[in-house]
């Protein structure tokens, strides 16, 4: 079972909810430089982020788990950290964070306590991901979690607010 909450620092994780639909649509989601390099189009109405909320909630939280990540000073919501459990041993991510955020060390933050948190568990021995060669803050947020950089795969992932061909991603992942 995934966690229901992870707290940092300076963030509390818990699961994204219905209540968050506002602030995640004007925080980040219809923010063109901040959906550049995921696999969905940025949302044009409140309707879009809400529809993504309740796939959120829709898939069992054993296989998959959405959370909004919530200052502990001023309350605000600042992004969104998914872990994923796509197979019984191995872990993977996705995240994204409003652009007034960047530069922090924030997403570094929750993304080395969520592969802290996985390498503890006594099944899972992989937490990993892919980002865009061209998303060098992405890579840089998976070195300094200590993720591996394991190379190159070519013609991985569609970034439709790129492309709609498949382009190359780094792999990164850690492993015990």
């Amino acid at each position: 079972m995934l966690p229901d909450s992870f707290e940092t620092a300076r963030l509390i994780l818990r699961p994204v909810a219905r209540v968050d639909a506002r602030a995640i649509f004007t925080g980040y989601a219809q923010d063109p430089e901040v959906v550049r390099f995921v696999m969905w189009r940025p949302h044009h109405a409140l309707a879009d982020t809400e529809a993504y909320i309740a796939d959120c909630l829709s898939t069992p939280a054993d296989k998959s788990r959405s959370y909004a990540l919530i200052a502990r000073e001023g309350g605000q919501l600042l992004g969104n950290f998914a872990l994923r459990r796509p197979d019984l041993h191995r872990l993977d991510f996705g995240y994204v964070l409003a652009r007034q955020y960047w530069g922090r060390g924030l997403m570094t933050e929750v993304l080395s306590l969520a592969a802290r948190w996985g390498m503890r568990q006594n099944d899972i021995w992989r937490i990993g991901a892919v980002c865009d060669v061209e998303n060098r803050a992405s890579a840089r947020v998976m070195e300094k979690a200590g993720l591996a950089r394991e190379g190159i795969l070519r013609r991985w992932l569609v970034h439709p607010n790129i492309s709609g061909e498949p382009r190359d991603c780094f792999s990164y992942a850690l492993t015990r």
